[in-house]
């Protein structure tokens, strides 16, 4: 397996991966799948502001994808970074997304960010939750009924890594 940046060929696959995890699953709170000019278009905002877009391939194709961006927009935020992680259904569990998690963690860091979050949909989800404990973070906190996907309501959990200083 292979980590390197994503090249605008890469996202037809990745917009493939999210559409699975927005019509399959609940670790998003989309409900409709974007269209490739929207992934595009987020893949040029969060490159063009020097955040870290990669993909996972090996020779059967791109294998999921991470990125990261600025928890939020306002500016105290500025050394927070959050973390998107989503892998291709036939190769969960195979340390995909570990790998690429802890490829963004060494990026965050060398841009300049002290923490990273995850913010993960639906407190049943232990595959992300499980892989982001193993880098490390902590869970800091669960947002209870925010969402309502598959006609249930469903938790976000917030967890959060240190990337520099006292942890």
């Amino acid at each position: 397996m292979d980590i390197r940046p994503a090249t605008l060929e890469d996202l037809p696959a990745c917009q493939a991966i999210y559409a699975h995890h927005v019509l399959e699953g609940t670790g998003t709170f989309d409900e409709v799948p974007p269209a490739l000019e929207a992934v595009t278009a987020r893949h040029r905002e969060i490159t063009g502001r020097g955040r870290s877009w990669v993909v996972a391939t090996d020779a059967t194709g791109i294998l999921g994808y991470a990125y990261f961006d600025q928890y939020r927009d306002r500016s105290a935020y500025r050394f927070t970074a959050e973390d998107s992680v989503y892998v291709r259904e036939d190769v969960r569990g195979q340390g995909v997304g570990k790998a690429l998690v802890a490829r963004l963690l060494d990026e965050a860091r060398e841009a300049g960010f002290r923490q990273m979050l995850a913010v993960i949909g639906d407190s049943d989800n232990v595959g992300s939750i499980g892989v982001h404990a193993s880098l490390g973070f902590q869970r800091v906190g669960t947002l209870r009924d925010v969402g309502f996907k598959f006609g249930r309501w469903i938790d976000v959990v917030l967890m959060q890594r240190h990337l520099v200083g006292p942890g």
